[in-house]
């Protein structure tokens, strides 16, 4: 059976700017420079992209469902027009005390997307800008990569990253490393 070609993205700080306020509406999601494009990139490489995001702004009741999903039908409409497309967005409405298992760094939303996908989590990576995304990923064995956008220079600095872990300037450069690490 061929590998299938999937990239796990997280969202905020790596797609889009990121707040310690959450974010909260469509007006507030802004994508980061080179992002959407760096997604239609690997698109153009034959590589679907799924997002994995917790967004405990629900559960805080910061927003609701649907702002969640105008921020989301405004990053879908962004990247369609750069030629980037997004094939699902899973995400977590709980906060830490819910205990869940789909929120970061638990694995759950990853076991999904492995289970949706079809995928093998060892050639499936999995980006993102704090330890959570990175622990999360680890856990079921995929390559993970850290972003120095959003929180990535404080998840840098702090330390403790899963072994392996490889650190990019932003998504760009992710893309952009990763293609051509693939193609030799």
């Amino acid at each position: 059976m061929p590998i299938k070609k999937v990239v796990i993205l997280d969202r905020d700080g790596v797609i889009n700017a990121d707040s310690d306020a959450f974010i909260k509406s469509p007006d507030e999601w802004v994508a980061l420079p080179g992002a959407l494009e760096a997604i239609a990139r690997l698109n153009q490489a034959g590589y679907r992209v799924a997002i994995a995001t917790n967004q405990s702004g629900i559960g805080r009741g910061l927003f609701d469902m649907d702002a969640l999903n105008a921020m989301h039908l405004k990053m879908h409409r962004m990247a369609a027009a750069v030629g980037a497309r997004i094939e699902a967005v899973f995400f977590c409405p709980h906060t830490a005390e819910d205990h869940c298992e789909c929120r970061k760094p638990k694995p759950g939303m990853l076991k999904m997307i492995t289970e949706r996908f079809e995928i093998d989590p060892a050639h499936t990576p999995t980006v993102g800008d704090s330890l959570r995304d990175l622990q999360a990923g680890a856990a079921l064995g995929h390559p993970v990569h850290l972003v120095l956008t959003g929180k990535g220079r404080k998840t840098l600095a702090a330390g403790g990253l899963p072994e392996g872990t490889i650190v990019h300037d932003d998504l760009r450069a992710f893309a952009l490393d990763f293609l051509a690490d693939v193609q030799e």
